[in-house]
């Protein structure tokens, strides 16, 4: 029975279609890309661009280690011998366990250092550095609906990319923000140069998903223009989270379901809630005006001015020191100094403003209102990148695809067949 159970549960997951910061279960796969693509295939082949994939929130494994003190309940698995895979694993995610799941994986927050650490007795690692599969799947066993960028890379291979050789993955911890992932930018600059000469030389071109926009950014930002005009082609963000997004409020309020029933909203919350990437993805002030109302109680209204007021109402005063933390990076958006394409869904409805009616304290079921998006982040934060189009000397070329959702521009013909053109333009 419990077996039972727990398949029909998968399917439930398999099947959802909610939407969420660390959206899953949407990306389908595609068979026979050669033949749904073959004008891009058709196209003639210059010298290939290699390819970096960076995912988004949600989009790398992450595998843990126990031994913990105690646990949350007598289901929990207390000591493990060797490290297993926790996301993305559905069997975790089940009624029975997710509580467990949420424990395992939640972060705390050291006062002392400013910087998150995992949940007592466990160990954190990200599998997969450099290879392409692991940024494929989000499952080690690619199971049904657990696919990333799986039909982009099947599209690249059509073209005569290679896995672990032009095409390689770059996962990062999705639940740190970039004031605390400081290697992660020593890792890619060594795995650009290491892919440029096993190309003979040739320049890279990311491609990036979600808050791989924002991961890809801080990163250039960083790098002087010499070392760009050599190592980097262009960058392709898909759905890229450029300035935040308004759901990020509703997963800290009252947190994530995806849709799905058996899933609980407060567990989610517990590990959603504790990461710092949280506060990177909340709306940007560059984006959003001052007197533009995110969430409202029976006692006031938030803005972008009041996040402080707004982590003290939901008891996580942590966050408002992590916000303060990652706003540096929020504010500088700097122009990147390589040639962007810009790719993002549009004309699908997405949270814009959370009412919690008569509660004060941000507890219960809000009323939500709606606005122009891919149905999780902001149409402001997509085409954000347009304003770099004054700033810097290398194009910028934006192109929204109507009714394509966040995770849907993973698998959409379209979509696939432009990003497919472009990597065999050379």
């Amino acid at each position: 029975m419990k077996f039972l159970l727990a398949l029909v549960a998968c399917q439930l997951l398999a099947t959802s279609s909610g939407m969420n910061v660390f959206s899953f279960g949407e990306v389908e796969y595609i068979d026979n890309l050669d033949l749904q693509l073959s004008e891009a295939f058709a196209a003639p082949k210059k010298q290939l661009s290699p390819v970096i994939l960076i995912p988004g929130a949600g989009g790398s494994r992450l595998d843990a280690l126990l031994d913990k003190p105690k646990v949350v309940n007598l289901l929990c698995e207390r000591k493990t011998d060797r490290f297993f895979n926790i996301w993305f694993n559905k069997m975790q995610m089940m009624p029975w366990a997710i509580d467990c799941w949420a424990d395992n994986l939640r972060l705390e927050y050291d006062w002392t250092t400013r910087k998150t650490v995992n949940s007592p007795g466990v160990t954190i690692s990200v599998p997969g550095w450099g290879f392409a599969e692991t940024v494929e799947w989000n499952d080690p066993a690619h199971s049904l609906f657990t696919g990333y960028f799986v039909n982009v890379v099947n599209a690249l291979v059509q073209l005569g990319y290679r896995r672990e050789v032009s095409i390689r993955g770059a996962p990062y911890d999705f639940r740190k923000a970039p004031f605390e992932d400081e290697l992660f930018p020593i890792k890619l600059k060594h795995l650009v140069e290491e892919t440029y000469e096993m190309n003979a030389n040739t320049p890279i071109t990311f491609i990036v998903h979600s808050l791989g926009g924002p991961k890809i950014l801080h990163f250039l930002q960083r790098q002087t223009q010499e070392w760009k005009d050599q190592y980097v082609r262009r960058v392709i963000s898909l759905s890229a989270a450029w300035g935040g997004d308004a759901s990020s409020l509703k997963t800290l309020t009252v947190g994530e379901d995806a849709g799905i029933f058996i899933i609980k909203s407060k567990a989610m919350k517990t590990m959603f809630g504790s990461a710092s990437s949280m506060a990177r993805l909340m709306p940007s002030p560059l984006f959003w005006k001052e007197d533009e109302v995110l969430a409202k109680t029976n006692k006031r209204s938030f803005t972008v001015n009041d996040y402080e007021e707004f982590y003290k109402t939901i008891g996580f005063p942590e966050g408002w020191q992590m916000y303060k933390d990652a706003l540096p990076y929020i504010q500088n958006f700097t122009a990147p100094g390589v040639e962007v394409y810009c790719y993002y869904g549009s004309d699908v409805k997405t949270l814009e403003k959370l009412d919690f009616g008569w509660s004060h304290d941000m507890s219960g079921t809000p009323k939500i209102e709606f606005g122009a998006g891919d149905g999780l982040i902001n149409e402001r934060s997509l085409e954000a990148c347009k304003i770099w189009t004054d700033e810097q000397k290398q194009p910028i070329h934006a192109r929204a695809y109507p009714r394509v959702t966040h995770m849907t521009i993973l698998s959409n013909r379209d979509v696939l067949r432009d990003v497919a053109l472009l990597a065999a333009s050379g």
